[in-house]
């Protein structure tokens, strides 16, 4: 089944992203708690789950950019792109980045986006495969 995130799933979400870049599983402060509920009151904000036997197994995350140029349309952020180990090559992450689309599209944007810092071929070949290029834009990160 895939859905938007929903506030019961607060631990299967975290539990997943620890195979994200090695996130440790927060502790459930008052502060983490907070910054949970703004995430799912902000109706631009959208966490995309597959979920299997109850489980989160595949997600991605589509933030919807207001925007002052094209028209005035917004354009959309995928991050946060992960699928469950035990999950891969199912099709998951490639459903859960349809069901952000669909979001884009109802929502009037121009363009999607999203950034990967992984250099693995295949990898890279997924998310072209899922209709993204690496052609038309330079990405430039800062950390902070």
């Amino acid at each position: 089944m895939f859905r938007e995130i929903q506030y019961d799933d607060f631990d299967g979400l975290m539990q997943l992203y620890t195979q994200l870049h090695d996130n440790p599983f927060p502790a459930k402060t008052q502060e983490i708690l907070t910054l949970w509920q703004q995430i799912l009151d902000d109706r631009n904000h959208h966490i995309i789950v597959a979920e299997e036997d109850g489980c989160i197994v595949s997600s991605c995350v589509c933030v919807i950019i207001p925007n002052l140029t094209h028209g005035q349309r917004p354009y959309a952020l995928i991050e946060n792109v992960i699928t469950d180990e035990a999950h891969r090559g199912k099709g998951l992450a490639s459903a859960c980045l349809n069901y952000a689309k669909d979001i884009a599209v109802h929502e009037n944007c121009y363009k999607m986006m999203l950034l990967t810092g992984s250099k693995l071929d295949s990898t890279l070949r997924f998310y072209e495969r899922a209709g993204y290029n690496k052609n038309d834009k330079t990405a430039f990160i800062q950390w902070l």
